[in-house]
């Protein structure tokens, strides 16, 4: 058992980011004289105009690895908080909503006075904080959930309204030069909610009043002088200067954004700055990219969402994702699920073998917290989708079958996870292998190639282990003098599966079973496999 001293030695040494993290955190807060305060703050922001994505779990699970880093490298308390700013003006109505025409009177308005279109909360912004909550929830993320609109409204933002209104000209200065001509001649760091009609107002203002915490604006629909309180939710703060105001008085020591706010994580910084504060320490991260290589875009929606995840593969594995090279843009597509279990249970298999010092360099100590208990899978992931290919699997009992013939006193009942991962490969085969799946009849050479390994196969005793028949595969393929291996493999893989690519042979051919295997080459150079994928395609089409 390590005690708290030997674990923070290490910690100081580790290189995992998460750590690296940490010390830049723990560094800048040496740096201030150490925190003087109970708990060292780390926040999340959400902006609840649309539910959680996978964006939100991503950043929310990033900080959660740094926030743990932080606790073990230093022994500190720690807070995180998930802010809602849902205070926000209504801008625009989604698609996906029903009966999007009922909320065109509430545009403009905060979130939290926007009618709830599902009926089941007090506001649209409501709804939306409501389902983050179980979202992160249903995650087991450890955090506070916290309101724009509570903060406003209670007066729990009003000391640091004040110090904005009496830093008014210094925030000026600091945002201007930032801005078009035209924005320019109406910015302010304040957005009154006009009393009569509720809306969040982008006005001109043209006085300040300190003594009375008010300004002074034109109206943008009358032109009339209006004066309202910047204090008790009567104006809310424009994006960057409100985002400021947040970690100054949140005291927010950590905070991660996304490469697309860069710009405003400056801006923001100078305005704490100028409050007489120091800003949050932070990571800025990549974004991710479509299977093209192109950035995702929500109204494009060409990303992967976490439910779509969720259904072909693990959280844990979804976790894993997001822990590797957060500074590096990132193709998140459907193909990178089946890699991301495998790695997964490769990382965890080692854990409860290695060192201390080398287990916080293990992305499963991140994702848990600490050592979770040891499991493995008796077949990879990327196995149990080809078989479920293969067998066309139309449920899990199909893929056990072949399953508890290869690894004996194995079942749903004691291996869970399995299971699971069995679950998710039918559902990946069913949705994007089947209506994808192309098999190619084999050329003469090919043929003669083919029937060779299905010679040698069929020489190796009934129980050979997947190496014998993988070096059989590679000796087939070296008697037929391929000048490049690779090539005899996707030959193998477009003939017999149906795809550009695919596992181990060796390890498939075990797992799939001697008889069925040898049936499987037989089938493929008798055109069968061929004609059968036709004519599934063809009652796909029909239908």
């Amino acid at each position: 058992m390590t005690d708290l001293n030997e674990m923070m030695d290490i910690a100081r040494n580790a290189k995992a980011w998460p750590f690296a993290e940490a010390t830049m955190l723990a560094k800048r807060l040496d740096k201030m004289g150490g925190p003087d305060k109970d708990a060292v703050i780390f926040e999340t922001g959400y902006g609840p105009s649309g539910l959680p994505h996978i964006g939100t779990f991503g950043e929310v699970v990033r900080t959660s690895m740094v926030r743990h880093a932080f606790e073990t490298l230093t022994g500190a308390k720690t807070r995180l908080i998930c802010f809602s700013d849902d205070l926000d003006g209504f801008r625009k109505i989604p698609d996906n909503i029903p009966n999007p025409k009922q909320l065109e009177p509430y545009l403009h308005m905060p979130l939290t006075k926007v009618r709830d279109p599902f009926g089941t909360a007090s506001s649209f912004g409501a709804h939306n904080n409501e389902a983050l909550q179980a979202f992160l929830d249903s995650f087991g993320f450890e955090y506070e959930f916290v309101s724009s609109t509570d903060c406003y409204m209670s007066g729990k933002f009003d000391d640091a309204l004040r110090d904005v209104l009496a830093h008014y000209d210094d925030i000026m200065k600091i945002m201007l030069p930032t801005l078009g001509a035209e924005r320019q001649a109406t910015y302010s760091p304040f957005f009154p909610i006009c009393p009569d009609t509720g809306r969040v107002l982008q006005a001109k203002v043209i006085a300040q009043d300190v003594a009375t915490d008010s300004i002074t604006y034109l109206h943008p629909e009358t032109g009339a002088e209006q004066t309202s309180l910047v204090t008790g939710g009567h104006c809310k703060l424009q994006w960057k200067c409100d985002w400021a105001m947040r970690w100054y008085a949140l005291g927010v020591d950590y905070e991660m954004n996304g490469k697309d706010l860069t710009d405003s994580v400056t801006q923001s910084s100078k305005i704490v700055r100028a409050l007489g504060a120091t800003p949050p320490a932070g990571l800025t991260y990549e974004l991710f990219l479509d299977a093209n290589g192109e950035k995702i875009s929500k109204s494009k929606g060409n990303g992967l969402s976490i439910d779509e995840w969720l259904r072909y593969g693990s959280p844990e594995a979804l976790s894993l994702f997001m822990y590797a090279q957060p500074k590096r843009a990132k193709r998140l597509h459907f193909d990178v699920i089946p890699k991301t279990v495998d790695e997964y249970y490769q990382h965890l298999g080692k854990i409860t073998e290695q060192a201390v010092d080398a287990q916080v360099e293990n992305p499963v100590w991140h994702i848990h917290s600490g050592v979770p208990e040891a499991a493995s899978l008796p077949v990879t992931f990327t196995l149990l989708l080809n078989l479920a290919a293969v067998c066309h699997a139309e449920e899990s009992s199909v893929v056990w079958a072949y399953v508890s013939d290869y690894a004996d006193g194995v079942s749903a009942e004691t291996h869970p996870a399995l299971d699971r991962m069995i679950g998710y490969a039918v559902n990946y085969y069913q949705d994007l292998v089947r209506p994808t799946k192309t098999y190619r009849l084999a050329s003469d050479a090919e043929s003669g190639q083919i029937q060779m390994l299905a010679d040698a196969i069929r020489a190796l005793p009934a129980d050979a282990p997947a190496e014998d028949i993988q070096s059989a595969v590679y000796a087939t393929g070296k008697q037929a003098e391929y000048e490049n291996l690779r090539s005899w493999f996707i030959c193998l893989y477009e003939v017999l599966l149906g795809q550009s690519e695919g596992p181990r042979m060796g390890s498939f051919f075990a797992l799939y079973g001697r008889d069925k295997s040898l049936q499987l080459i037989d089938d493929a150079l008798a055109g069968k496999l061929a004609d059968k994928a036709a004519d599934q395609r063809s009652v796909e089409d029909a239908h």
